[in-house]
């Protein structure tokens, strides 16, 4: 059950959030800037790309990997394949995954590794693997970790993660928290930009940096439920099971990572899916029991003895719809035609970079909320 009355006590959200989630959504306008800074001190302004790479790899654990990953591939569009290498092993502990090279890779690739540990031994590997192939190392990870020391003997390029004094103790210890992402994106953002794969010029991070500042006003743990939209979603989304549809290239990307967000931080399954393919394939799911209407008695069952019944409830992501083509309207009648509600957010107008980024972080607040108000 959610404690809808913590969400509006910031001292409690304090007290809750043992893991400092909210400082990270907070601060990560200010990671974007300090992660900025390390590109930049790195070299990554001054390189000299010749050419593009055929193909750029990005290896890494955790979910802000992979999230990475997935923007990366989706800003980048076919100008270069982005592949993330997937790591195999028998537990996710730093020192049981492990990571190869595909076979065809060699001196025309890039290989990312981006990892908020450091200290994973395969990653060491791979990167030297790498270097005798002839792929371009460049690497994110905490200064002075076994990996930087690999990076460097491989010829390649090294930034420090962008951290904050707590993450030793509490965030890095949670892949899906919010400065995680920001912290590894970033420097690979400037990195492609320069490569002419995306862009992602010095300017267009800061305005990512403000608009993420902006959101974190507009949902921090002061400002009052009824006007926060990332607690009004935290609250819908209380015992439901989140159908999360997106439109648009850039909202992809923000529902995915929502989706592990809310499995990692809140222990909350989702079903996320594109529109408008989303409408075929959740189409049955809506009509089964988990619509509103599956349950007739359950408008008389007790609220307090009784578990409530869990029921489906739609999460609509959009990016703004190019030349007014639009699946929302269908979405809308598919989830009310089912007694199904619908959450719907859709960023302010920005450049590409900027609109994913006010997506991801409303979301993330959503699901730090989401995590302290059930565990209370």
């Amino acid at each position: 059950m959610l404690d809808e009355a913590l969400l509006d006590t910031p001292e409690a959200l304090a007290d809750a959030d043992d893991r400092g989630l909210l400082r990270g959504a907070a601060e990560a306008g200010a990671r974007v800037r300090t992660a900025a800074r390390h590109a930049a001190e790195a070299g990554v302004a001054d390189l000299k790309p010749d050419g593009r790479p055929r193909a750029i790899l990005i290896a890494g654990p955790g979910a802000a990997a992979i999230c990475a990953a997935d923007l990366l591939g989706t800003l980048a569009g076919a100008g270069s394949p982005v592949i993330r290498l997937a790591p195999t092993g028998v537990a996710p502990a730093a020192g049981a995954l492990r990571w190869e090279l595909p076979g065809w890779a060699g001196s025309v690739d890039l290989l990312l590794i981006a990892t908020p540990d450091g200290t994973e031994p395969s990653l060491s590997l791979l990167a030297d693997q790498a270097y005798r192939r002839g792929c371009t190392v460049v690497a994110v990870a905490p200064a002075g970790t076994p990996l930087s020391e690999s990076v460097a003997g491989a010829h390649g390029m090294f930034v420090p993660l962008a951290t904050a004094p707590y993450d030793e103790q509490q965030e890095s210890l949670t892949a899906s928290a919010p400065g995680v992402l920001w912290a590894l994106l970033t420097p690979l953002l400037a990195l492609l930009d320069r490569i002419g794969l995306i862009t992602a010029p010095p300017d267009a991070l800061q305005k990512v940096a403000d608009r993420l500042d902006h959101v974190a006003e507009r949902c921090g743990p002061a400002i009052a439920t009824y006007s926060n939209p990332a607690k009004t979603l935290a609250a819908e989304l209380a015992d439901a099971l989140p159908v999360i549809w997106t439109e648009g290239a850039s909202a992809g990307p923000a529902g995915r990572r929502f989706a592990a967000a809310l499995a990692e931080l809140s222990g909350t399954a989702a079903i996320v899916a594109e529109l408008p393919e989303a409408l075929a394939a959740h189409s049955t799911l809506l009509a089964g029991r988990l619509a509103a209407s599956a349950d007739p008695d359950d408008f008389f069952r007790d609220r307090v003895e009784e578990p409530p019944a869990l029921h489906a409830r739609v999460v609509l992501l959009r990016d703004r719809p190019i030349d007014g083509l639009t699946a929302a309207p269908s979405a809308r009648d598919l989830a009310l035609s089912h007694d199904t509600p619908i959450s719907e957010l859709e960023p302010e107008p920005g450049a590409e970079l900027e609109t994913l980024a006010e997506l991801i972080a409303i979301t993330d607040f959503a699901a730090v909320y989401l995590a302290l108000a059930s565990r209370a």
